[in-house]
């Protein structure tokens, strides 16, 4: 189970997530990402030709640091692993609501391959602040 706190900022406002993920080369990769999340899982929308959607194909271990927009101090850290992904119209929808909950509007960029939204189930959780 997702710690309620964490659900809670990875679910409401503009807080921004950075996921972490193993780079095929043994280097870390890490990008800033809208985040999401359901009672079990922190959530990562992504398209599936990307670099960090393959590289997580190889190695499903993530860490994701999420923090508060207005107060950078509050953070919550999840390391876990891709568990599950969902594609189609689900994942499209997603990706529209979380552009709408970052920037107003449904989201316009245009879609190279497919949307996925990654399940990470966590395996280790802790939180400042929340």
């Amino acid at each position: 189970m997702l710690d309620p706190a964490i659900r809670q900022l990875a679910t409401t406002g503009q807080n921004f997530a950075t996921i972490c993920f193993h780079l095929p080369n043994g280097q870390i990769g890490s990008h800033v990402m809208w985040v999401d999340a359901d009672d079990e899982h922190v959530l990562i929308n992504t398209e599936v030709h990307r670099a960090k959607y393959r590289s997580i194909e190889d190695d499903k271990s993530v860490t994701v640091t999420i923090w508060n927009k207005d107060n950078p101090y509050q953070y919550a850290e999840v390391r876990g692993a891709v568990v599950d992904e969902v594609r189609g119209p689900e994942a499209r929808a997603n990706i529209d609501a979380l552009s709408m909950r970052y920037t107003g509007h449904e989201y316009s960029n245009p879609i190279q391959s497919e949307r996925v939204i990654l399940k990470i189930a966590p395996d280790r959780q802790r939180s400042m602040g929340l």
